[in-house]
């Protein structure tokens, strides 16, 4: 019988093992678009804006944010909001709590509004224009917290 238990005992902990491993091995993909250039993001390029990183293409277009980081603002933090750094807490229009129901995907990034008041305002926008409109850090600001690393 202890012989039983102890062969039960060492292949559960062989998958137990195994299965931490593969845990492991499983890294989120990451996906980001540069606020500069709109190319694919990498890891190895970012800088630090409102409280967490901004991710960029190459080493040159991190220079072009800082030349002119009010151009490139609201990219950046619809990037921190695709990214995960920043989470939504209230309807960035109004400072309201957000209703589920009215959730749409801006620039890689899922936003909900207090109402469809809101949900029309930004749907009368077009491409750049609707980034703005919800991303500029005022109203980031007033709907994002960017979480503590």
């Amino acid at each position: 019988m202890t012989k039983y238990l102890l062969s039960f005992a060492a292949v559960a902990a062989f998958f137990m093992t195994t299965n931490s491993i593969n845990r492991a091995d499983e890294k989120k993909e990451f996906k980001a678009k540069c606020p500069v250039s709109g190319k694919d993001a990498k890891e190895t390029s970012s800088v630090e804006h409102n409280g967490g990183k901004v991710y960029f293409c190459c080493d040159n277009c991190p220079k072009a944010f800082e030349k002119d980081t009010k151009k490139f603002d609201a990219k950046a933090n619809a990037q921190l909001v695709a990214t995960g750094q920043a989470k939504q807490v209230k309807c960035p229009l109004t400072g309201k709590d957000i209703n589920p129901d009215t959730k749409m995907t801006v620039s890689g990034a899922d936003v909900c509004f207090c109402c469809n008041n809101c949900v029309g305002k930004v749907e009368a926008k077009q491409g750049d224009e609707k980034i703005v409109f919800i991303f500029a850090t005022p109203k980031f600001k007033k709907g994002f917290e960017v979480k503590s690393k």
